[in-house]
């Protein structure tokens, strides 16, 4: 297999900002730790949405500066998470709340989203290992849900790591230092765990040492377009699917950061395409110049600090239960106790089914 950094550009359609009938969605993100997801200050990311008026946003953005009274030039989610300010935030998420309805949320484990990734590359298609169906692989799955236990928590960690400095950009040691540590974690764990439910799937990562070879020199020669391990970009895509799900093409309105290139943007529309999304424009703004980029900001570090607790065990039922209908299906989780209670079913009950994953 041969890496192309131009790979997922080539072709896109240029961005098309009118048209009638164009749902425009307003969308921010909080966790982001960019490349570094096992050693940075969050481990979910989430990526949020908002289908409102700019009046009706800026409506509700001045009713929780009402309700909540801090002499904050700018209102974040950690006021919302204040206790003392608990009845304002279940006010905001509950059913006859101002974005029941109209707003979405896409969660990303991101010790899985490095498992799905690493896994992807070694031994999928090469491209991070999802299909357009937004299925993740079988081998990631197993790996992560039976790693920790067969591994050990410290070892288990290392796996981790060594597999996030592989797929990073950014490398400031050797350029095949990277895949040169995690082969060797990954032979540490074969020798170490060679009759576990997982021997198998180490036996073929150990055995792809070429596709991360030939992904290293990729990576290193030059500027690369798409990074394979930011959640952001595949949320955006996910986000695009989701409110173009009933046909009606949806142009996307997005805080404005550096991630967000044109290139970068060109790839998002291009592979909302392929996936059958219906995104017809991408522009960015200023976050505090739009109240509805505020309200995506709000449910963004909401959903990830509710997610977050979940995910830790230590999740606050009445919460979880308001978030969960915000929450998107097709969201990258393989912590199979925790989905369960924020996946969104329609009768209202969660269930474990599995793992989705998008991108």
């Amino acid at each position: 297999m041969t890496w192309n950094r131009e790979d997922g550009v080539r072709g896109a359609r240029p961005v098309s900002v009118g048209g009638g009938g164009v749902v425009e969605v307003a969308c921010d993100e909080s966790g982001s730790d960019g490349e570094n997801l096992t050693g940075g200050n969050t481990d979910v990311f989430a990526h949020a949405s908002v289908r409102l008026s700019v009046e009706s946003a800026a409506a509700h953005v001045q009713e929780i500066r009402d309700r909540i009274r801090s002499p904050a030039e700018e209102y974040k989610a950690n006021h919302l998470l204040r206790e003392k300010h608990r009845a304002v935030l279940e006010w905001l998420l509950a059913p006859a709340g101002p974005l029941h309805g109209q707003a979405h949320v896409h969660l990303t484990e991101k010790a899985f989203f490095i498992v799905d990734r690493a896994v992807g590359l070694l031994l999928g298609d090469g491209n991070g290992g999802h299909d357009h169906d937004g299925d993740s692989s079988v081998e990631a799955v197993t790996l992560f849900r039976e790693g920790p236990r067969t591994f050990g928590t410290e070892r288990w960690r290392a796996f981790l790591a060594a597999a996030n400095q592989l797929l990073r950009v950014r490398n400031d040691g050797r350029p095949q230092e990277p895949a040169d540590a995690f082969f060797r974690t990954v032979d540490d764990l074969r020798r170490a765990h060679s009759r576990t439910p997982v021997a198998g799937i180490l036996d073929r990562l150990a055995a792809a040492r070429s596709r991360a070879d030939s992904y290293r020199e990729v990576v290193t020669g030059g500027p690369t377009l798409i990074p394979l391990l930011n959640p952001l970009l595949p949320a955006v895509v996910a986000t695009a699917a989701h409110w173009s799900g009933d046909g009606r093409p949806v142009r996307l309105v997005h805080d404005r950061q550096n991630m967000l290139t044109e290139e970068r943007i060109a790839w998002i529309e291009e592979t909302a395409r392929q996936a059958g999304a219906g995104l017809e424009g991408f522009r960015l703004v200023v976050a505090r110049e739009d109240p509805r980029v505020q309200c995506a900001d709000f449910l963004a570090g909401i959903a990830r600090s509710i997610a977050s607790d979940e995910l830790n065990r230590r999740g606050d039922p009445v919460l979880t239960a308001l978030l969960r209908p915000y929450v998107d299906t097709a969201s990258v989780w393989g912590d199979a106790p925790s989905w369960a209670r924020l996946r969104p079913t329609p009768g209202g009950t969660p269930v474990d089914s599995g793992v989705r994953s998008a991108g």
